[in-house]
């Protein structure tokens, strides 16, 4: 059995209103209940794209109720280092390298904005994917979430306190093995093309994609020794390539 999982990452204050409008509505018509990844203080240029929304945190709270499913997504979005932590997809983290201090900062400041706002985090992820284990034990420390999206693996799996639902790709591919796949967008970025061409994979696998509330993580175990493999191909490929 497949499932499609569908991560939506960057939603802040000053996003692209009319291209997450647009987002919103295409997941709509399908029934589809994406997880939305929120910059709590976002001090990112890259992301202060339109003016800032005043009802972007009405509408965060809209997303929550009809089944989104919330995640903390860093706290500024900013990279203070160069280090690729625990799953080094790129060479830039606003968390991984940095003191347990400032991560247990970020983490307890993070959440306490999501929450002022009504907001319960379920889920965590960092900008570019990148953290260590100090933002485990900061996560574990400063929040109740224990549910990481992100790294390398074709099943949700348990490594110390937290179950990782692996993310593998940015844009839609029917994978080959069973597992459960999350595929990863920035409306922030996505142009015509890309918008159509999610549209038509949904079409396709509509019966494959399911919300992330509704996976059933009960008995999750360690990562196999088949995932330990495949992300060990998949981290030697893109060091081969020299992709930092």
């Amino acid at each position: 059995m497949k499932q499609y999982l569908i991560r939506l990452d960057d939603a802040c204050p000053t996003m692209d209103v009319e291209r997450w409008q647009r987002m919103e509505c295409l997941l709509d018509k399908y029934g589809i209940r994406p997880m939305v990844g929120i910059i709590p203080a976002n001090a990112d240029p890259k992301q202060k794209i339109d003016t800032e929304d005043s009802i972007f945190w009405q509408n965060a709270l809209q997303w929550q109720e009809k089944g989104w499913a919330i995640a903390l997504h860093g706290f500024d979005h900013c990279y203070i280092s160069s280090d690729a932590g625990m799953n080094p997809l790129w060479t830039r983290s606003e968390f991984a390298g940095v003191s347990l201090a400032e991560q247990k900062r970020k983490i307890r400041d993070g959440v306490a904005i999501l929450k002022s706002h009504r907001l319960e985090p379920k889920y965590f992820f960092a900008p570019s994917h990148t953290f260590d284990n100090n933002t485990l034990i900061a996560l574990k420390e400063d929040s109740d979430i224990r549910i990481i999206s992100d790294t390398i693996a074709t099943k949700p799996y348990k490594q110390g306190d937290f179950i990782f639902v692996p993310q593998i790709g940015g844009h839609c591919v029917n994978m080959l093995l069973p597992g459960v796949y999350t595929f990863c967008f920035h409306p922030n970025t996505m142009n015509d093309d890309a918008f159509n061409a999610l549209e038509s994979f949904i079409q396709k696998h509509k019966e494959e994609f399911f919300g992330f509330d509704e996976l059933d993580l009960n008995g999750v175990k360690r990562k196999s020794m088949k995932d330990k493999v495949i992300s060990w191909l998949y981290f030697t490929q893109r060091k081969l390539r020299g992709i930092k």
